[in-house]
């Protein structure tokens, strides 16, 4: 059974990914032919606490802090090149430390340090494990926000997990485990997970693991999904979108459905005190749960250097600047899927010994290693609202403004960042950039 929620529950605003973490042994690879995994085994639950365990609540602030630091880190990282300069990207920063959060209480040693450091935490594994599962509050649901979110741990059948670690990821995740054999079916296997990351992402990520990425010598499997659906505080009128030009990065400026309106809405501007770079922003509340999407727009042919220049410190004054005006916005409609094979970005991180020789000791005894990290992520921006999921994978063997005459005006016609978050809590579920609204 898929641990699995939807909003209002103990854990409702969590999980905007699906990360795998298959543990690859020194054991032969065998080719399976059956469908053993075809449907989804049955789980085992460990002994959870008969109550949750009190998190400290400036460990959980950190940690929302230390997530956004690690989402840019992974956005400065697969921008770097050429090629990922100029594309579209979504990342979701919260799934991949999730999943990470649920893999580092069975880490030791370097696997352990790199791990936390690229996370940005100082806090002991137990702790930013149940930090990261306490980070966001219940928010009902209703028919203008749907989220829905799962954990699982896939495991090899027969191996000896640790029943410490299992009471961890309980404790922090309330997630038990899918006993599975990857030895005798790992395409099997592979259906099956892929198939519930598919479904918990409401059709959204489809076949997260490739062929070959799951394999006889898979061990263990962690996934963490994500689905989103959230309608405007303020929704476009469809009758006001027009075709306009964007500016793209080459210079080209192709007409692309643009939506329009005026309202009030926390915005700031900036010359080059923060980046080097002028830049506008502004904030769109969606109708439920205080989640955000915010907008940041550099000036035409500034982006690529604000977007490297962007640190934590530097985002968290353009959010803190934000305030109520008028502002007349264009904002073009966008909808593509970003996919991203992470061990490479993971590595430029430092995180280095969960690939070359890790101690996951905690985990189980057997000699566990990680060979792949992967992403997928989708988004859909509308008159309506946003719908957004993602998945990863690691396969191993805002005060007001003083009043103003008129609006501001903000017609974002160039290349722009978007951020997808809490506003009360300040997890990023999803970060990203538009270069190009008519690529997919």
């Amino acid at each position: 059974m898929t641990n699995r929620r939807t909003t209002g529950t103990r854990r409702s605003l969590r999980r905007p990914a699906a990360l795998l973490l298959a543990a690859a042994l020194s054991a032969p690879l065998l080719t399976g032919c059956g469908s053993t995994g075809a449907a989804a085994p049955a789980e085992l639950r460990a002994s959870a606490p008969a109550s949750r365990p009190a998190v400290d609540p400036a460990q959980v602030a950190a940690t929302a802090t230390a997530t956004n630091a690690f989402g840019l880190d992974l956005l400065h990282t697969l921008t770097a090149t050429p090629d990922g300069t100029g594309r579209n990207l979504v990342l979701s920063p919260s799934g991949l430390a999730t999943v990470l959060a649920m893999l580092l209480p069975g880490a030791r040693g370097a696997t352990a340090d790199e791990l936390a450091k690229a996370l940005h935490t100082d806090l002991t594994p137990q702790q930013y494990a149940l930090a990261t599962g306490a980070l966001d509050r219940p928010i009902p649901a209703t028919d203008r926000l749907t989220l829905r979110q799962s954990d699982d741990l896939w495991t090899q059948q027969g191996l000896a997990v640790s029943p410490d670690y299992l009471a961890t990821l309980a404790a922090a995740f309330d997630t038990g485990v899918h006993p599975t054999d990857f030895k005798k079916d790992p395409e099997g296997a592979r259906r099956t997970i892929n198939a519930a990351v598919e479904k918990a992402t409401e059709g959204r990520i489809k076949d997260l693991f490739g062929e070959r990425q799951i394999t006889g010598g898979t061990r263990l499997v962690l996934t963490d999904a994500l689905y989103l659906k959230a309608k405007w505080a303020s929704a476009f009128k469809h009758e006001h979108t027009t075709d306009r030009p964007f500016h793209k990065l080459d210079g080209s400026a192709p007409n692309v459905a643009t939506m329009s309106q005026t309202g009030t809405f926390k915005y700031a501007d900036g010359s080059g005190g923060i980046v080097g770079q002028p830049w506008q922003a502004v904030e769109l509340p969606y109708a439920e749960g205080g989640l955000v999407m915010d907008l940041i727009v550099p000036a035409q042919g500034g982006f690529a250097a604000f977007t490297k220049g962007l640190d934590q410190a530097q985002l968290d004054r353009i959010l803190g600047e934000l305030g109520d005006r008028p502002v007349d916005l264009e904002l073009p409609r966008f909808h593509f899927e970003t996919s991203n094979e992470l061990t490479p970005a993971l590595r430029s991180l430092g995180v280095k010994a969960m690939f070359d020789g890790a101690d996951l000791s905690g985990i189980a005894k057997d000699s566990l290693t990680v060979s792949t990290v992967v992403q997928k992520a989708t988004v859909e921006v509308d008159e309506d609202g946003t719908v957004a999921a993602a998945g990863s994978g690691v396969v191993g063997a805002a005060g007001a403004a003083a009043p103003v005459a008129g609006p501001v005006q903000l017609h974002i016609d160039r290349p722009f960042l978007f951020l997808i978050r809490d506003a009360n809590g300040g997890r990023p579920l999803f970060l990203g950039q538009v270069t190009d609204p008519l690529a997919r």
